[in-house]
């Protein structure tokens, strides 16, 4: 038995050998150490200038050679098909090369191509759009300083509340020095859980770093539990680089920001189809970075908020001109006007008209959770006892 297994892998080593040979292009088995690199009978340190095989020799042109060994310029000096230091597609490689991040290659991100392939679900994002800007409210917005307004002021509930504050870390990160930045424990101060109904959403915008635990303190406090984790891929086509703002406190260069989700009150995917349409969108949003110094996010997240909860009630929190949005009430120091009427906002929400409704064709369209285990229908009867 030994002396087959022994035989078994001197064979399997002779078929590796002679698929090296016709990988690297030389002639016989004898010279493949050569091609290698690998010398028996000499020192470790000591190595003998070999000619390159055939494959590399065409790229050996495009490669600049220093005493440390070849340094790659970009990744197109790749081969394709070897097992070398360099894969084909090792976009880590190509970040370190061109300063690429590996999310500029992922196709069909946008909105408008996202779905072209799916002709049902395009059509029923368009209904979707179709009737959030039918039953969208015209837009509201109030400056204000929110570390000394009372959000209860409002005297109003809401279903969704999107809140962008400007975090300390952004001036880490992003170089943003041209407002006043929040600590954790100011928006953790916030009155949120006045302003919130009894079943009713929270989107809440935490950075990158300490962000993730201190969002998820925030919507305890507020009465939300956390139940999802929208995460931000920033691509940089139009500005490849590394970045020059690091933060101290990471290890890797962070090209991502979170978005945490909370939910309040009892609601149910299988149950509550008139407050909420699951499953509509994902929870990635991959768009391009804002420039430097900026604190716009992506106008996706208010697609995939509308998208999902039916309630017309709608607030944003540190809002600025540029997220001025019908359905919305916008608050926020940035804002350079105010238009908001209580009396006439109020006036726009009946007992009848809180949601936007939902059609025959989208309830077809829309995707449905599937049914529990255990209580799956099934289009067989129960035979007849046999009589006796």
């Amino acid at each position: 038995m030994l002396n087959d297994t022994v035989k078994e892998l001197k064979e399997r080593s002779q078929k590796r050998k002679k698929l090296l040979v016709q990988t690297f292009g030389v002639s016989n088995v004898n010279e493949l150490r050569q091609a290698l690199g690998t010398f028996e009978n000499e020192p470790a340190k000591k190595k003998t200038k070999v000619s390159a095989p055939p494959v590399a020799e065409e790229k050996e042109k495009e490669e600049e050679k220093t005493d440390c060994g070849v340094v790659y310029k970009d990744s197109s000096t790749f081969l394709k098909g070897t097992q070398s230091s360099n894969p084909h597609n090792d976009y880590c490689q190509h970040f370190v090369d061109t300063g690429q991040r590996p999310q500029n290659f992922i196709r069909d991100v946008g909105l408008a191509d996202r779905f072209e392939e799916y002709p049902k679900l395009r059509e029923l994002i368009k209904l979707k759009d179709d009737l959030i800007a039918q039953t969208a409210n015209p837009p509201m917005f109030l400056k204000c300083d929110l570390a000394s307004y009372n959000l209860k002021d409002l005297n109003f509930k809401y279903d969704v509340i999107l809140i962008e504050p400007p975090l300390e870390e952004y001036q880490r990160t992003m170089g943003v020095t041209n407002v006043k930045l929040w600590s954790w424990d100011q928006v953790m101060d916030l009155n949120i859980s006045e302003i919130a109904a009894t079943r009713s959403f929270v989107f809440l915008w935490c950075g990158s770093s300490d962000g993730l635990d201190m969002g998820r303190a925030c919507l305890r406090k507020w009465g939300f539990r956390r139940c999802e984790d929208i995460s931000w891929i920033k691509t940089n086509i139009n500005n490849p680089g590394h970045s020059k703002n690091l933060d101290t406190k990471a290890i890797f260069q962070r090209t991502k920001e979170h978005c945490l989700m909370g939910i309040k009150g009892t609601v149910r995917r299988s149950t509550d189809g008139d407050f909420i349409h699951a499953n509509m969108d994902i929870d990635l949003i991959i768009s391009e970075e804002p420039e430097y110094g900026s604190l716009e996010k992506p106008v996706e997240i208010f697609h995939i908020i509308e998208h999902f909860c039916l309630g017309r009630r709608r607030l944003h929190i540190f809002g600025r001109d540029s997220t001025i949005r019908p359905g919305w009430l916008t608050l926020g120091p940035q804002l350079t006007n105010s238009n908001f009427n209580w009396d006439l906002y109020a006036g726009q929400f009946s007992a009848s008209t809180l949601t936007t409704g939902c059609t025959d064709r989208i309830e077809a369209l829309r995707p449905k959770s599937p049914p529990a285990k255990g209580k799956q229908r099934t289009n067989f009867t129960r035979p007849r006892p046999r009589q006796r």
